[in-house]
């Protein structure tokens, strides 16, 4: 009986828990101009003053002390003013001033807004991460992808609404999954890995058994966990487990025909850069492409994961963060994301899909304007750049400004809780009313803080 009544049990199991279109819009208080986000995270600290914020005084007094009190910095080896190895020069119609270290991104800069007054409370890699993904330096707290899927749900059952993009034996930013956690919201928010250049993109995803095997032990599953359900009153556990059988099943063919590219043309894998010489470059560019068939699926938010160096300082974890071989190793990451977001930012706006999908580029913070050492630059989360570009940004513009040496923020400072407001405002949510009660208080991902920065915005 069991066996011939299954698939009712688990059509009525997965029909109890909330719809997707009821998901979408219990958040929106206004049409939104964003429905998807591509998160680039520059793992390891990208330095500002050699990137988008260029410092002509570093130039001027290169070698000299600084002529200000310095802060500590995580070394404690402090030195002189140290000038940038690359060139700056403007671009597009706009002018906007770019490092000679993105020369395809620089070809977008009409579309972007760089925001050069970002600013940190920490200045250790991972409760950086942890704070510039969750708005809390501490592991535990959702991340603002598992937000963004709670609040607004995904337009693919057969796709988490997180994704987490690796490729080339990416490795995890410092703090590990803790950074795509879901935290206190239910398990089915939590950032799902998908390996886009693996055997096995997502691990276990292949059936072991046939597929009428599999759904039939799928549905007793979930005749067992509705009955559980209903005798414990309702519990986010069990409607989480549910879900998450019936989106691992699903995904066993959505992923395999997502990440096969073999109907994509074969200028567009060159654009992202696709077979590069370097091989790292060629493993970015299948996230960037994974990235753009997401969007085009509906998925809700997407992280980018940098690739360890082999060569230039930097560890696998944090491979910006060069304490010594800035430019060589600074130049290698260049190498590797360059092409492949930019090709993506040109892709995007040629389908039409830059104006409902905002990218978005960070890291966890800056670098000094002094030396560490001969040939590095150590933390700094006093001022950094990052950039965003796509639906409802103001492109070409910069908000905000550093001092002269590129160090603390004077005009606009702002933090993550910012940038979070604004990426939520974008997606027609108020990052106040999107709140979870646990432990007792009503959590969100902007904590009490959080300002939209309206002035980014077209």
């Amino acid at each position: 009986m069991l066996n011939r009544l299954s698939t009712g049990f688990g059509a009525m199991a997965f029909s109890g828990l909330p719809s997707a279109s009821a998901e979408a819009t219990r958040y929106l208080d206004r049409k939104p101009r964003v429905k998807s986000v591509i998160f680039c995270y520059m793992s390891g600290g990208v330095s500002h003053v050699d990137s988008f914020d260029p410092k002509p005084r570093l130039a001027e007094e290169a070698g000299k002390p600084m002529p200000m009190k310095v802060e500590r910095t995580m070394f404690n080896q402090n030195g002189n003013i140290f000038p940038s190895p690359f060139t700056f020069r403007e671009h597009g119609q706009s002018g906007l001033p770019i490092s000679s270290m993105f020369p395809h991104v620089a070809e977008s800069a009409d579309d972007l807004a760089v925001i050069r007054s970002m600013t940190s409370k920490v200045n250790e890699h991972a409760q950086g991460n942890y704070f510039f993904h969750t708005g809390f330096p501490l592991i535990g707290h959702p991340s603002a992808g598992a937000w963004m899927s709670y609040g607004l749900g995904t337009e693919n059952r057969n796709l988490p609404g997180y994704v987490v993009l690796q490729s080339g034996g990416a490795g995890l930013p410092h703090g590990g999954k803790g950074n795509f956690s879901n935290g206190y919201l239910p398990a089915t928010h939590q950032g799902s890995i998908i390996e886009v250049d693996a055997k096995e993109p997502v691990h276990n995803i292949r059936p072991t058994d046939g597929a009428t095997d599999q759904r039939g032990k799928l549905d007793f599953i979930g005749s067992m966990d509705k009955g559980f359900l209903s005798a414990v009153g309702g519990q986010d556990a069990v409607e989480t487990a549910i879900q998450n059988y019936e989106t691992a099943y699903r995904m066993q063919s959505a992923v395999p025909e997502l990440c096969d590219l073999r109907g994509e043309s074969e200028a567009t894998k060159k654009l992202y850069g696709i077979g590069h010489p370097n091989a790292v470059t060629g493993a970015y560019a299948r996230q960037c492409l994974l990235a753009r068939r997401l969007v085009e699926r509906g998925v809700r938010f997407i992280e980018l994961s940098c690739l360890p160096q082999k060569a230039g300082g930097g560890q696998g974890a944090n491979p910006w963060d060069q304490h010594g071989g800035l430019e060589k190793g600074h130049r290698n990451m260049a190498l590797q994301v360059d092409q492949p977001i930019g090709g993506l930012l040109k892709d995007l706006k040629r389908r039409g899909l830059l104006e409902d999908t905002l990218v978005i580029w960070a890291g966890e913070f800056g670098r000094t304007p002094f030396h560490q050492g001969s040939d590095g630059r150590d933390h700094n989360p006093y001022g950094f750049s990052i950039w965003l570009a796509g639906g409802g940004v103001k492109g070409g513009t910069v908000y905000g400004a550093t001092d002269d040496y590129g160090y603390h923020v004077v005009e606009n400072r702002c933090e993550v809780h910012d940038l979070w407001a604004t990426v939520l405002h974008l997606m027609g949510v108020d990052h106040l009313k999107l709140t979870y009660r646990y432990s007792g208080r009503d959590m969100r991902l902007t904590d009490v803080h959080g300002n939209v920065l309206h002035d980014v915005l077209a």
